[in-house]
């Protein structure tokens, strides 16, 4: 029987290690594609994510977000939504996300050990209500989950938090500029500013 979880190749190694019946119960126990209060509160206290994108062939990334505690809301049962900050002008996530809305978000909590995976379809959006309420936005992207689970934390080492990164943008006070944008050799190609 066809699983809407599981594809051939995860069916083969589950049959090779003897976990299909595991797999199968986890994903009928903890599998969801709404959010629960506890995902929610869990997902708007991370700092931190990774973001899995592909491009239009299949050809997979993966990149970290980052901001304060919240920069990550659920704004729907079934959907989540970022900012997406000033970087290195790639837009390689994002313009991924342009050509295969298809995503996988990994939450991971260092202190005490806990971690959510989203797996959904993404847009993204510059005219998004939402950009309005995070300080030096350019873009949001919002998440429609369609698979929500929880992973096993055995392996996520413990790590203390450290001090929030200073170029994350706040209310209230000016962003430091990059320093690699400061650098001679990206001189004469560095947006020109209002782009």
């Amino acid at each position: 029987m066809d699983h809407p979880t599981y594809h051939a190749g995860m069916r083969s190694l589950q049959d090779r290690f003897d976990t299909r019946r595991l797999a199968d119960r986890l994903d009928e126990r903890l599998g969801r594609s709404a959010f629960t209060a506890e995902d929610r509160n869990f997902i708007e206290s991370r700092s931190l994510f990774f973001l899995a994108s592909a491009d239009a062939q299949g050809r997979p990334d993966c990149s970290y977000k980052g901001g304060d505690p919240g920069f990550v809301r659920v704004t729907a049962d079934d959907e989540l939504a970022f900012p997406s900050y000033d970087g290195n002008g790639m837009f390689r996530s994002l313009g991924n996300l342009l050509v295969n809305a298809s995503v996988g978000l990994l939450f991971i909590d260092f202190e005490r050990p806990n971690r959510l995976r989203v797996n959904g379809r993404a847009s993204v959006a510059e005219d998004d209500p939402l950009r309005a309420h995070f300080v030096g936005a350019q873009l949001i992207v919002r998440v429609r989950a369609e698979r929500i689970f929880p992973n096993c934390p055995r392996y996520v080492h413990r790590l203390a938090a450290a001090e929030p990164s200073p170029y994350v943008p706040r209310a209230g006070c000016a962003t430091p500029e990059a320093k690699w944008k400061r650098m001679e050799m990206f001189a004469d190609v560095l947006p020109r500013a209002g782009a």
